[in-house]
């Protein structure tokens, strides 16, 4: 009589450099250096530089490069979504996990057990990269961000055709738009571009490389200027893309009289559009709301459930209330990055 599978947590589990698969002597996602990373997605609370190797899918990798340097990593090994590799004996794939462009799944199966390690993920369509893919899978690690019944993001489209409107409303007044460098920003573009928008938009200098590289990636974002190129009053009843930061800095005060908008899954929370002096809140999320989260776990039919970041407590304890067995990781660094 063969032997059962040993569990999963055997053989993948947290150590102080983040999620090890001792099989396979990688990890998903460190946050130390390590010799050899499997990395989801290009964000910094879960993409680091000076890995001795990396294996992530090839816009990730690219990613990277712009964030950290050509060099950033011994060795870079990019990995197509659906191909398989063998580490060690250990089976791995990328699937999509549709929160930015290149951001993936790891599929991880050894000893006839699968577990996948989803990173930071999203159900919403977003025209800059590969939609979400369900893994059936005897474990699911997911995050938790939004992970509490209050957060319901709402359509992007949606919030894009309220930008409209504003613009339409105050023909006179630059809107700047604040959304991560990463992600948020190019997806916003697209999606106001999607919704009719034809103009010319406008970016700050700190958005400017990795926009960049979304065109060169393939995702077409239309006719974009430099603020750095312009002149304030061209851009008046323009859209200008900002980080966050800099909608209260100096920087902001070239545009005179500005509407004030902020991109972000957080702009649900009223108190905090009000007290960041936000005018216009866009709720607009690259990660899963609360029904999107339980939706996902529930599709993976996982036995067990893994929560690496977020709101651990409250969704765990809601999994035990429907008889999911689940448990926080609680990995250090994860979600260090702005929504």
């Amino acid at each position: 009589m063969s032997s059962p599978a040993p569990p999963v947590d055997t053989w993948l589990y947290p150590v102080g450099s983040g999620l090890y698969c001792e099989p396979g002597d990688f990890y998903v996602d460190p946050g130390r250096k390590v010799d050899r990373a499997v990395i989801t997605h290009g964000h910094s609370d879960h993409a680091r530089s000076g890995h001795g190797a990396v294996l992530a899918t090839a816009e990730t990798i690219a990613i990277m490069k712009v964030r950290y340097g050509e060099d950033c990593a011994g060795s870079f090994q990019a990995l197509a979504f659906g191909e398989t590799i063998s580490i060690n004996g250990v089976s791995v794939r990328l699937v999509p996990a549709g929160h930015i462009l290149g951001s993936a799944q790891v599929v991880i199966e050894w000893a006839g057990r699968r577990a996948v390690v989803s990173g930071d993920y999203k159900r919403a369509a977003d025209p800059t990269c590969a939609p979400f893919e369900v893994v059936q899978c005897d474990v699911f690690i997911t995050e938790a961000t939004f992970g509490l019944p209050v957060f319901r993001h709402e359509k992007a489209a949606h919030e894009a055709e309220k930008l409209l409107a504003s613009l339409a409303a105050e023909p006179d007044r630059t809107h700047l738009v604040g959304a991560y460098n990463l992600g948020k920003c190019q997806r916003m573009i697209r999606v106001v571009r999607d919704t009719g928008y034809d103009k010319p938009i406008y970016l700050h200098g700190g958005v400017m490389a990795l926009t960049d590289l979304y065109g060169k990636l393939g995702i077409d974002l239309g006719e974009l200027h430099a603020v750095s190129e312009s002149d304030p009053k061209s851009m008046r009843g323009s859209i200008v893309m900002c980080p966050p930061s800099a909608l209260g800095d100096r920087w902001s005060r070239r545009f005179g009289d500005p509407v004030t908008a902020f991109a972000s899954g957080w702009m649900r929370v009223r108190g905090r559009s009000r007290q960041m002096g936000i005018e216009l809140p866009l709720v607009v999320s690259d990660h899963v709301d609360w029904p999107e989260l339980i939706q996902t776990i529930i599709e993976t039919e996982a036995e067990e459930v893994w929560v690496t970041h977020g709101r651990e407590d409250a969704l765990v304890h809601y999994l035990g209330s429907i008889g999911k067995k689940a448990r926080a990781l609680a990995l250090v660094g994860y979600g260090e990055e702005a929504e």
